[in-house]
């Protein structure tokens, strides 16, 4: 017998889940088809809200570092394992928290491995699933490494589930997951020697160059080693312990090593061609209404060739279901707007930040102006200690905001300000004004200085 839904969506994360319980709200009949045997998806499990357990105590530990001699008499004590399983008592829940809750609202869940018989079809534990519309959620996982001995290397989740850290760490790849899990490990471990391996002459490649090389430089005034153009040739067990091997014959010696290296969409055993449905390196390509070739089936978060972050898998989920919507009940449709999607970096300080970076700028020709700063005096800083604070706002000639970049603690809420200001299409003079009020001293109070010198020659005529 085959199981006929007005939507089937695959995959139990984020996206998915958003999409499931919009759909269901509007009264269609949905199943989610997931074939994790802990749902819930990366972000929740191991991702975004379980790494921050072990941000709140990295950031208090360098904060007391910092606070060294300006008062703080001696430094916190920590205990990994009992941060850990605090964590713990967050993720444990949510598995059969999200099969109750899809149950529970009336969506059918369907554990098992999804995959296209047809363009309208799914085959899931050897018995087919119909959808009149498709969504594909299905994430993305850590992707291949081509060199021997990779199978040595833990994951990101796999480290978030330590009981405790070693003094050696090496983290392969110079991405997200190695600069925040390297600041962890420099704050929150024994920390002989944290090392960040990159085989790219720099690391953080969709980042502003001039911030990375200023966040390399705070990471490393934290113990952190980064070495760049390191071609990985192998990684070895070595007793209790690892050798990571390079082309240039250099060794990294290791207690542990970290995959940071990126994630690949999950995609693999969807038989996507037999569902019409086309796909690339990045994932599964999408127009600006989150439809995949088959124009029933539409594809969001990280499995789809855009950008992976969690609230953009939010987001695309609610563009996907307003078509669906509009197709099924008429009305209009949506469009995703990428404009001013912010990004961040949970190391400390936090470097955030939205809109275009200085050499995207440069590389297309575009015409800019730019304000920065680094190594900050302002007293916010002083009063923390923290010497490696940074900004650079670039604007066009209507002194729009075409790219924020912040390095900070707070940057999240900071780069928010800008996001904000790029969307509503706002001048920075009138972000001046709005904000020349805003409670002093707070860091918010901070993003008149990096605004005034746009206009500084005429600032009452801007009253």
């Amino acid at each position: 017998m085959v199981k006929s839904y007005d939507v089937v969506v695959v995959g139990s994360g984020s996206g998915g889940q958003t999409a499931a319980y919009t759909l269901m709200e509007y009264g269609l009949s949905v199943a989610v088809v997931e074939n994790s045997a802990t749902p819930g998806g990366i972000c929740a499990l191991a991702g975004c809200q379980a790494k921050k357990w072990y941000y709140e105590a990295t950031e208090t530990m360098a904060r007391a570092r910092h606070l060294a001699g300006k008062g703080l008499i001696r430094p916190p004590e920590l205990d990994w394992s009992i941060i850990r399983d605090q964590k713990r008592a967050f993720t444990e829940p949510i598995p059969d928290a999200t099969r109750n809750g899809l149950k529970g609202s009336g969506i059918d869940f369907i554990a098992g491995t999804a995959e296209f018989k047809d363009a309208a079809t799914l085959m899931v534990n050897g018995a087919p699933v119909q959808g009149k519309y498709i969504v594909l959620a299905t994430g993305a996982h850590p992707m291949a490494l081509p060199f021997t001995g990779a199978e040595h290397l833990i994951t990101s989740s796999d480290f978030l589930e330590l009981d405790r850290l070693p003094p050696r760490i090496v983290f392969i790849g110079g991405g997200f997951i190695s600069f925040e899990f390297a600041h962890f490990a420099a704050r929150l471990g024994p920390a002989e020697r944290v090392v960040i391996l990159e085989a790219l002459p720099r690391p953080l490649g969709p980042f502003d160059a001039d911030m990375v090389e200023q966040l390399m430089t705070a990471s490393r005034d934290e113990g952190i080693e980064i070495h760049t153009g390191v071609d990985i040739t192998g990684v070895e067990k070595n007793g209790s312990g690892f050798v990571v091997r390079t082309g240039s014959g250099e060794t990294f010696e290791a207690d542990l090593v970290v995959h940071g290296a990126g994630r690949a969409p999950t995609i693999e055993g969807l038989n996507l061609e037999a569902g019409q449905v086309d796909y690339g390196r990045r994932g599964i390509t999408v127009d600006n209404t989150m439809r995949t070739s088959n124009p029933k089936v539409f594809a969001v978060g990280d499995c789809a060739a855009t950008i992976q972050l969690a609230r953009v898998a939010d987001y695309e989920a609610y563009v996907a279901v307003k078509n669906i919507l509009a197709e099924e009940e008429g009305g209009s449709g949506a469009v995703v707007d990428y404009r001013a999607v912010p990004s961040i970096l949970f190391t400390y300080p936090e470097y955030a930040m939205v809109g275009a970076t200085e050499d995207a700028l440069k590389k297309d020709g575009d015409r800019y102006y730019k304000n920065t700063d680094r190594n900050l005096s302002w007293p916010t800083y002083r009063r923390i200690g923290m010497k490696h604070a940074a900004f650079k706002v670039l604007v066009d000639d209507n002194n729009h905001v075409l790219g924020a970049h912040i390095i900070s603690d707070n940057a999240a809420g900071l780069i928010n300000i800008f996001k904000e200001a790029m969307l509503d299409q706002r001048s920075v003079e009138d972000l001046y004004w709005r904000h020349v009020m805003t409670p002093y001293p707070s860091r918010e109070s901070d993003i008149i200085y990096m605004l005034k010198p746009f206009f500084e020659d005429d600032v009452l005529a801007r009253l």
